[in-house]
């Protein structure tokens, strides 16, 4: 194996890109965060040892986080016999939505499908408004309103 790069592009300093997932469905995976979020799928794969997903936001271009999807064959594994791990009970993904509005009917929908884990409830700041949705392989994910993720870094990181 080369030292050499495959890529011409990357970061100059060290940067988060993703979270990384096992899953036992990609496509039902994949389907869940399409259907829930406004993340778009970035790149599909199948090579000898499963699929692989990235899904992202398209206005991500300088600064990339994606949430990668792994799934593997049998016998191709790394990590067997261990089973899925989840990001559960409060380890999460979180998303936040513009309104209040959007929380409620992320949950209403969630409920309608199932897969509604905490429904819709304020929180201490700064947690603020938010549901939780179990993905198919029971990771929990927040969507939430009004948490001040983006005041607290302009106002502190410009």
């Amino acid at each position: 194996m080369s030292d050499a790069a495959t890529h011409e592009l990357r970061p100059t300093t060290s940067r988060w890109t993703h979270l990384a997932l096992r899953v036992k469905d990609i496509d039902e995976t994949i389907a869940f965060y399409l259907r829930y979020t406004d993340l778009e799928l970035l790149d599909k794969r199948e090579d000898p040892d499963g699929y692989g997903a990235w899904l992202g936001h398209s206005d991500q271009k300088e600064f990339p986080f994606v949430l990668v999807l792994a799934q593997f064959f049998e016998g191709h594994d790394p990590f067997a016999p261990a089973p899925l791990a989840k990001l559960s009970p409060f380890n999460h993904i979180g998303i936040e939505l513009p309104t209040k509005a959007d929380v409620d009917a992320t949950a209403a929908r969630a409920e309608a499908e199932g897969c509604l884990a905490m429904p819709a409830r304020m929180m201490p700041d700064p947690i603020g408004y938010i549901c939780m949705l179990n993905d198919p392989d029971g990771n929990l994910v927040e969507f939430s309103f009004d948490q001040g993720v983006y005041e607290t870094v302009r106002e502190k990181w410009g």
